[in-house]
Order: structure tokens, then sequence, then C-alpha cells
């Protein structure tokens, strides 16, 4: 059997570490104490990323490094609400020592591309998932390509997503979708509340599949396209694939990286 593959840790000397934090009182907070015992490089100087706060904040980090292009490891304390791409915070005391002893974990975004109706085109990334989503209360239809073969002639429903295993305990599960382990290089790809195909419940793709939408009746049943953060609306056409040259370390302590986390998230009652 195929072992998966550790990737190896870049270089990150203990004097070139950046900071950044939520707006929130315990990140602030957070962040005092560790500046009081840590010398913080700006980002242009930095081995790697300290991110105070939740989820959020960790999806905030890495979708800015995508737009300048400068890709660093990124180590995430968690000082928000679930904090599923972050460690735990224990204090300001070994936050160095923890960064050498972490466990590097890589991830890959997708790349979306979204026509509008009137010929607009807009590019972007999404670290957790793309969905196609209904803007009014007309049901959403939509016709669903992979590797430009039409698998779905016209889907109907609330809308579509398609997740990368990072994202797949995200939107993807609350869309009754499934939990991807990090190292499948699978993406899902999950109805949002589908009235048709009546039995079609999602599929399991592989990672280098290109998956391409088309909105069938748009003006009648408008649909926006959201790559986590950021909205398209009035889309005719989005294609996603997989932007395996943008691959990001996320770092976690030795015992609680998120691969394990995963595996836990499928016994959850």
């Amino acid at each position: 059997m195929n072992q998966p593959v550790t990737p190896a840790k870049p270089e990150i000397r203990p004097d070139r570490l950046a900071l950044i934090y939520s707006r929130s009182d315990r990140a602030r907070k957070a962040a005092s104490e560790l500046c009081a015992r840590i010398k913080f490089v700006p980002l242009a100087e930095a081995d790697a990323l300290v991110a105070l706060g939740g989820d959020g904040t960790m999806l905030d980090a890495l979708h800015d490094m995508l737009n300048t292009g400068r890709l660093m490891p990124v180590f995430g304390l968690n000082l928000g609400t679930v904090g599923f791409l972050m460690n735990r915070y224990h204090g300001s005391g070994d936050v160095v020592e923890r960064i050498t002893a972490a466990k590097p974990l890589t991830v890959a975004p997708l790349r979306m591309e979204a026509s509008t109706q009137d010929g607009k085109i807009s590019s972007f990334y999404a670290v957790n998932e793309v969905s196609l989503l209904r803007e009014t209360r007309q049901t959403a239809k939509i016709e669903v390509s992979v590797n430009g073969k039409v698998r779905i002639p016209e889907l109907a429903g609330d809308g579509i997503l398609l997740s990368t295993p990072v994202g797949s305990t995200a939107y993807n599960l609350s869309a009754n979708g499934p939990i991807l382990p990090l190292d499948s290089r699978m993406l899902a790809l999950t109805p949002i509340s589908p009235f048709r195909p009546r039995r079609w419940r999602g599929a399991v793709l592989p990672e280098a599949s290109t998956v391409t939408f088309r909105v069938r009746e748009p003006d009648k049943r408008p649909v926006a396209a959201v790559g986590d953060m950021n909205e398209v609306r009035d889309v005719a056409e989005v294609k996603v694939a997989i932007a395996r040259e943008l691959e990001m370390t996320l770092l976690f302590d030795p015992g609680h990286a998120l691969d394990e986390r995963i595996v836990t998230e499928q016994f959850a009652t």
C-alpha cells in the first residue's frame, strides 16, 4: 500500500516570524502577550506567519498570500470560535518552540473563473470551496460538465459546490457532502438542496478534474458564484480547477494536525 508522503518542512528562522491577528479582544490581548516575548518582523522579511484568531483569520491570511504571490508557512492559534484550521492557544511562552516542532501540511486552492451574463470575466481563488447559489426565490438550473463532458444536463435546486479536502468539513459537510482525507487528492462535488435529479447526491472527483457550470434560464433564474469570501453575481459560466502550483503550507502541533481532525470528524456523533 502506498503511504502518504509527508511534505518537507521549509526552513524557518526563529527571528523571522511575522504576526497578524483578528480584531477581537482576545486576539488583541494575545498579540500583546506575544509581542512582549517575540520580536516579529514585517511580512516581506518573514520565513513564516503566526495568525491569531479563528478560521476566518486563517483564510484571510491565505488569500492575502495568494493575492501577493508571497507564500509562506502559517502557524494559526485559535482565538475564535471553531478554529478547525488552527492550533490551540496555551499562552505566549512556547510559541517559537511549537513552530520549530510543528508538522507541515500542504494545501492547494481552487481557481475559479466566472463569466457573467454581460460578458465580464472574474478570477478568484478558494481554499475551501466554490459554490453556485440561486439569487432569488426561483430554483437554480445548472448544467454540470467534468473535463468537457456534460454529466448533468440540468441540476435543479438551491445550487451546487465543489470543495477541496480542507473545505470538505465546512459548507460541503453541511450540504451532506463527503469528508475527504487531506492526502486523497480528490474534490467533492455536492448539490445544495437538490430537487432534480432526485437520486443524485454528489460525486467525488480526481483532483485533476476541471468542472464547468453553465446557468440555464439565467434571466429568470439568476445565480451567484462564491469562492470563499469572493462573490460574482449573475454568472453565465463558471470553470473551476485546482491550482496545485500555488500549494501552501499550514503548520500544526504534532498530534493535533488537520488530517487527524478530519478523520476524527467522521466519527463525530
